[in-house]
């Protein structure tokens, strides 16, 4: 790494049990398991400061969930923290800047404030108990805001309420056609003189609101029977988008956690998820509303390509389902981890753009509006016969207010583009690896993104240059970028980085590329003295018609010859999750425990299976419609690679690993019996009818549907195949993957007679634990099943 002489030093101290501890001391189970701040923590919410000339950032804490907020002048080779009664000076994460980068706004402590970048000055414009949100500046320098359903405008000097939409019935629109009530009104005239009196004075009141500038715009009224889910106001106030959805949409009978260890001493449950296919999304509506009519009309799906064309079709016929008739359901939603926005104004208002997605999740369009018509204009359709990731969708405008970047998996690589107007988009990048998180820089004339192009687990920011298309690293750090921003000067990046044993750091890069300054080493002088295996990116080669599987290979430096080593894989959660990366893992303690397994003799593989992120669109959906079958070969030609090349024992071999880890280690026990004789099956998914919709609808469709892939794909299925060792472990207040699983599956190995099993329940955890105490149980168990099993006896 290139690096500057200024490095800041350990922030927080180590536990005294572990800060005496010398180099060459073996690892111990209850060190590799303790509470992860004898590491040293993460940093957290780095940002600029609003000069371009300092760093802020946060850390935890040692033995406290309060988070500490430090600074960091570039000229300064320490930080310092800041002071309780100087917080009111901070910025905060997320800033937007005005199309000049002369203003900055933010919001902080749920308040908006914006920050003169030429003076310095500081305007707060909003103190309320409310969460202001979603601030955008408009090409005249104005703000707006969101407050719940409600938006507010500056104008440079004054804040004003700008829009709010109702989920009510207009209290001026005539009612419906009522028999009696019209009867009343025939034959009474006092009833329909006292009617029309108060219509009057409403149309009069209404006349003077539209007359007079210095009143509120009169709220949208959308009727009773819808509820809002979002909105989105142009910058200069006009036009409101609005998502609307049924109200009181049915969505299915929620799933049950029960606590048993609680505070009042009874057994409490917990309202959860519904599990997948009992209720599908709510589809939704949009709305445009004119603010200065106060009216709304509803945008029309129709002229969305494929809108009518069911994909799951011939799974309908089959399961003797009637055909959908007319459209499909369509939502209004970016990332599924709320990262992206779902709708995007252009600066100048006079476009906008909205991502929708088909409820089967098989097409996604983002779609323009002709605001003077209120109708739909198609900008790009991505329809895969999968599903549409639920990653690489985040979209914008460029400063010309004319031009969309977005991107899209349209080549099975997630890529970069650019559109204007009904042109077919044009890709600023290319090949086989992945852009993300992409930002217009500040000078106009390019984007920063993330790619991984030198390897699948290996990411820098790059830079594309719009005229030329030319791509570059700018970084060039040890490890891995998970993060950066620019300066509000846009002279510098601040890059998040990270390494196998280096937990998020910052380092400030040249906006143009060049050497990186280190700025933070959060990590324990007891944590940094140990020798750390370094694990090595291997390409394990696919005899299934793969090509190569990636992963991490943890092993002695030097091998004993003719020696033959006991075998332990691990196999990552999520599924869609990368963990053969440069960077920081997600899997922490997981490491470690790989060097303890190491320190007592065993080789320990981790692969990034088909399924697993970082790999492009044919990878991910590899497992469409069959999960657990093509991971499990991925698994079984690593365990071939580790014999033929680093001396394993195919007779010693176990697996484990949590969550999808969890299910796969079922897998891989119950269906290739006597290959891995132990398996720790962690929060494990044990029959994916169990799970939610969101993840599960996607890879199998529904059960209703498609009942031959749930059944191809849940471990249960296969129970009767185990022979050998298998050890359940699971949080009984887990609710993502519930503890109901690991019950079910324990009921049918006790039907099936099965006795080398246990199951290892833990009261008062969840999906991850929090609680070092949990992990050092669970993990001795490991440990033990492990050396039982895998270990010739003494």
């Amino acid at each position: 790494m290139r690096l500057s002489a200024a490095v800041l030093s350990c922030l927080m101290l180590s536990p005294a049990a572990f800060a005496q501890a010398p180099a060459s001391t073996p690892l111990t189970i209850e060190q590799v398991m303790a509470d992860l701040d004898w590491i040293g923590p993460p940093v957290e919410d780095a940002r600029w400061t609003w000069d371009s000339r300092a760093v802020e950032y946060a850390l935890k804490r040692n033995g406290s969930p309060i988070r500490d907020t430090f600074r960091q002048e570039l000229s300064a080779s320490a930080a310092t923290r800041v002071a309780d009664d100087a917080r009111h000076t901070l910025g905060a994460p997320g800033a937007v800047f005005d199309g000049k980068r002369q203003h900055q706004a933010f919001v902080r402590n749920g308040d908006v404030f914006v920050r003169n970048l030429r003076s310095g000055a500081l305007t707060q414009l909003t103190r309320t108990l409310e969460e202001e949100t979603a601030p955008q500046f408009g090409s005249d320098g104005a703000l707006v805001w969101r407050v719940g359903n409600q938006w507010w405008h500056w104008n440079g000097t004054s804040v004003a309420q700008a829009a709010q939409a109702r989920a009510e019935d207009d209290p001026d629109k005539p009612k419906s056609e009522d028999l009696l009530r019209e009867q009343q009104l025939r034959t009474l005239s006092t009833l329909a003189h006292d009617r029309d009196m108060r219509q009057a004075l409403r149309r009069q009141e209404d006349r003077w609101r539209k007359a007079d500038p210095s009143r509120a715009p009169a709220p949208v009224y959308l009727g009773s029977k819808v509820q809002i889910e979002q909105t989105a106001l142009s910058p200069d106030g006009q036009w409101l988008l609005i998502v609307t959805q049924e109200k009181g949409a049915e969505a299915g009978r929620a799933g049950k956690v029960a606590h048993y260890v609680t505070e009042s001493g009874y057994a409490e449950d917990q309202e959860a998820r519904t599990l997948v296919g009992r209720n599908s999304p709510v589809p939704q509506a949009l709305w445009l509303a004119d603010m200065r009519t106060g009216t709304a009309k509803p945008l029309s799906f129709d002229a969305l390509p494929g809108i009518t064309s069911d994909p799951l079709a011939g799974l309908r016929k089959a399961a003797g389902k009637e055909p959908i008739k007319g459209n499909r359901a369509v939502r209004v939603e970016s990332d599924g981890d709320g990262s992206g926005a779902a709708i995007q104004w252009s600066a100048d208002s006079r476009n906008v753009a909205v991502l929708l997605r088909a409820t089967d999740n098989k097409d996604r369009w983002i779609a323009g509006v002709d605001l003077a018509n209120a109708r739909l204009q198609v900008r790009d359709r991505l329809t895969d016969p999968g599903w549409i990731n639920w990653s690489f969708n985040e979209f914008g405008w460029l400063a010309d207010n004319e031009t969309l970047w977005l991107l899209s998996e349209a080549s099975g690589y997630s890529q970069l583009y650019t559109q204007r107007g009904t042109e077919r988009p044009r890709a600023l990048t290319s090949g086989q690896w992945e852009a993300s998180a992409p930002v217009p820089a500040a000078d106009g004339d390019r984007f920063y993104f993330l790619c991984n192009r030198t390897a699948p687990g290996r990411y820098e920011v790059c830079q594309v240059d719009l005229k030329t298309g030319k791509v570059a690293e700018v970084t060039a750090l040890d490890g891995g970028v998970e993060g950066f921003s620019q300066s509000p000067d846009g002279r510098w990046l601040l890059v998040q980085y990270s390494a196998s044993y280096l937990p998020t750091q910052l380092a400030v890069v040249p906006a143009n590329g060049g050497a990186a300054r280190v700025l933070t080493d959060t990590r324990t002088a007891a944590y940094k003295a140990q020798p750390w295996i370094q694990p090595q990116l291997v390409q394990v080669p696919s005899r299934h018609g793969a090509g190569t599987v990636w992963g991490k290979y943890y092993g002695p430096a030097r091998t004993v010859p003719g020696k033959r080593y006991p075998i332990v894989m691990f196999v990552h959660g999520a599924g869609y999750l990368q963990n053969a990366i440069a960077g920081y893992p997600p899997y922490p303690r997981e490491q470690m425990f790989h060097n303890l397994l190491v320190q007592q003799g065993y080789l320990v593989l981790d692969l990034d299976y088909r399924g697993s992120a970082g790999y492009g669109r044919a990878w991910r959906t590899a497992i469409y419609r069959n999960m657990g079958h093509p991971e499990l070969d991925d698994y079984l030609d690593g365990l071939d690679w580790l014999i033929a090349h680093h001396q394993g024992d195919r007779d010693r071999a176990g697996i484990y690993g949590g969550s999808y880890g969890g299910f796969m280690t079922y897998m891989a026990l119950f269906r290739a019996p006597g290959v891995f004789k132990a398996g720790a099956a962690l929060r494990p998914v044990a029959d994916w009818t169990q799970y939610n919709h969101q993840y599960t609808s996607n890879i199998l469709n529904t059960p209703d549907l498609d009942p031959q892939a749930y059944r191809i794909s849940s471990p249960i299925e296969y129970a009767d195949g185990l022979q050998d060792r298998l050890l359940i472990a699971h949080g009984m207040i887990d609710d993502n993957v519930f503890f109901k699983d690991s019950v079910d599956m324990a009921q049918k190995l006790i039907e099936l007679h099965k006795d080398n099993w246990s199951l290892a329940p833990y009261p008062l955890e969840r999906h991850s634990f929090t609680r070092a105490d949990s992990w050092l149980d669970e993990y001795k168990r490991v440990l033990d099943l492990f050396n039982d099993a895998l270990k010739p006896a003494p």
